[in-house]
C-alpha cells in the first residue's frame, strides 16, 4: 500500500541506520543529575530518540559503552524492521545474560526505532501500534518533593500544591533510612526497619493522607528494601493510618517466593515490575497472582515493543498496567504512546507535577495540566530535543 500523499516511504528510498549515539546529559532536574538518551541516526537525515537513564552513574556509563558497541552491529540495517532488530540486539547477549544492561540498551534502541518510524510515516507511535489509540489524555500519578517534609506544615504545603494542580494520585516512600545506610539503596540492605523508623513512616503517611483528603489515591513505594516479615509489618502499620491504593515492591525483585509470601499477608494491593525485564519475567507474576498492578519501565524492560506485549498479557488476567518512570521525557512519552492503546491502563508516573525540568530539554513543552498528560499531534514520540541544550551539557564524551 502506498504511503499517504506527501509522506515519504522509507522502503522506496532505502533508509539505513548509520550509527547509534549515546547522549549522557547533565541535568540538575534529574534525580541522579544526568539523563542517558540514545539517538539512532540514518543516511537520509531523520533520527529517532530513545532513553535508558539508569539509577547510578556507573550503570549509565556502562550502558552508554554498550550502545557504542551496538552501533557497529546495527549499521546498514533497515530501521523499519523493528522486531527483527529487537531480536538481533537481544540475542547478541544471550550468553552474557540478556537482562539488565543489555536489555537497557535494547529498550533505548527500540524506542528510538519506533520514534523514527512514526516520523517517517508522519504518525504518532500510538497510531502505529496494534489497534491504534483508545485515548488522547492519560491520567497521572506523581511524587512530592520529600525534602519539604521536615515539618507537618511542610507536608501539608507540598501535598496541597500537588492537589491544587489537579493531580489526584500521589506516590511516596515514607520509610527513613537508618544512619549509615545509602539513601539510594545501592549498597548492602539487611531488609529490616527499626520500630522507631516504622513509627516515623506511619506518622508521615498519616500526615500525607490528612493533607491529601479522601479523594486522592495514595501509593507507597518500599523500593524493594525489606525482608518478608518487615515488609508485612510495615505495610500493616501504614494501612492502619491511611487507605493505600497500592504497596509497591515490598521485597527485593530477585525472589518470587518472597513476593508470594509477603503478598499473602500484607492485606492491600501490591504493585511490582519496574525491575522485571521482558515478558518472560512477568509470566510468573501473572500466573501465580503475585501482584494487583504491574509497572514495567519502558526504558528497562524491552522498549515500546515489549511494553505492548506485557500489557496484552496482563489484560488477559485483568491486571492494570502503570508504567514506571523515574527518568526523563522520552521515558514518559514512550510509556504514554503505548498506554494510549491499552485497555487495562491505570496511570502514568511522573517524578513531579511540575514538568518544567523536562521542558528545558525540549523544543515544545509537555502538557500535563489537571493531572492528565495530553499526547501531542506530532509524529513519533511527539517530542523534539533542543540539540543546542544537549550539546552544552554533554558528559564524559557521550554525545555529539
Amino acid at each position: 500500500m502506498a504511503p499517504p500523499a506527501g509522506v515519504a516511504d522509507d522502503r522506496d528510498r532505502g533508509m539505513k541506520i548509520t550509527g547509534i549515539v549515546p547522549w549522557l546529559v547533565e541535568s540538575s532536574n534529574s534525580y541522579w543529575g544526568e539523563y542517558l538518551f540514545v539517538e539512532v541516526r540514518t543516511d537520509t537525515g531523520p533520527s529517532g530518540w530513545g532513553e535508558v537513564t539508569t539509577t547510578t552513574r556507573t550503570a549509565n556509563r556502562a550502558v552508554a559503552a554498550i550502545l557504542r558497541q551496538l552501533s557497529e552491529v546495527l549499521a546498514g540495517e533497515d530501521p523499519a524492521r523493528i522486531e527483527h532488530l529487537w531480536q538481533k540486539v537481544f540475542r547478541s547477549f544471550t550468553y552474557t545474560g540478556s537482562r539488565g544492561a543489555a536489555l537497557n540498551a535494547t529498550s533505548a534502541i527500540d524506542i528510538a526505532l519506533w520514534d523514527l518510524r512514526g516520523q517517517t510515516l508522519g504518525l504518532p507511535i500510538c497510531d502505529l501500534l496494534l489497534g491504534g489509540r483508545l485515548r488522547d489524555g492519560l491520567r497521572l500519578y506523581t511524587h512530592p518533593d520529600q525534602s519539604q517534609f521536615s515539618t507537618p506544615e511542610g507536608v501539608s504545603a507540598e501535598i496541597g500544591r500537588i492537589v491544587a494542580s489537579g493531580h489526584d494520585a500521589i506516590k511516596f516512600d515514607p520509610f527513613p533510612h537508618p544512619a549509615g545506610v545509602s539513601p539510594t539503596n545501592d549498597d548492602y540492605l539487611d531488609g529490616q526497619l527499626p520500630r522507631s523508623l516504622e513509627r516515623r513512616a506511619s506518622e508521615l503517611t498519616g500526615q500525607i493522607a490528612d493533607a491529601a483528603g479522601p479523594d486522592v489515591e495514595l501509593l507507597v513505594d518500599a523500593h524493594g528494601r525489606f525482608d518478608v516479615p518487615t515488609a508485612i509489618r510495615a505495610a500493616r502499620a501504614l494501612g492502619r493510618v491511611a487507605d493505600l491504593h497500592w504497596f509497591e515492591e515490598p521485597v527485593p525483585p530477585e525472589s518470587y517466593h518472597a513476593l508470594e509470601q509477603a503478598r499473602q499477608a500484607i492485606g492491600m494491593p501490591i504493585s511490582v515490575g519496574e525491575r522485571l525485564h521482558t515478558r518472560w519475567d512477568f509470566v510468573p507474576v501473572l500466573e501465580r497472582r503475585l501482584a494487583d498492578f504491574v509497572m514495567p519501565d519502558v526504558t528497562w524492560t524491552g522498549g515500546i515493543s515489549e511494553l505492548k506485549k506485557i500489557a496484552i498479557m496482563a489484560e488477559a488476567y485483568n491486571i492494570p498496567v502503570s508504567p514506571h518512570d523515574a527518568s526523563g521525557p522520552v521515558n514518559l512519552m514512550a510509556g504514554a504512546q503505548v498506554m494510549a492503546t491499552v485497555p487495562n491502563f491505570y496511570r502514568l508516573e511522573t517524578s513531579s507535577f511540575d514538568l518544567s525540568g523536562y521542558n528545558v530539554l525540549l523544543e515544545e513543552p509537555l502538557d500535563n495540566s489537571g493531572g492528565v498528560l495530553r499526547l501531542p499531534d506530532r509524529p513519533g514520540l511527539g517530542i523534539a530535543f533542543d540539540r543546542d541544550h544537549l550539546r552544552a551539557h554533554v558528559l564524559d564524551g557521550f554525545g555529539d
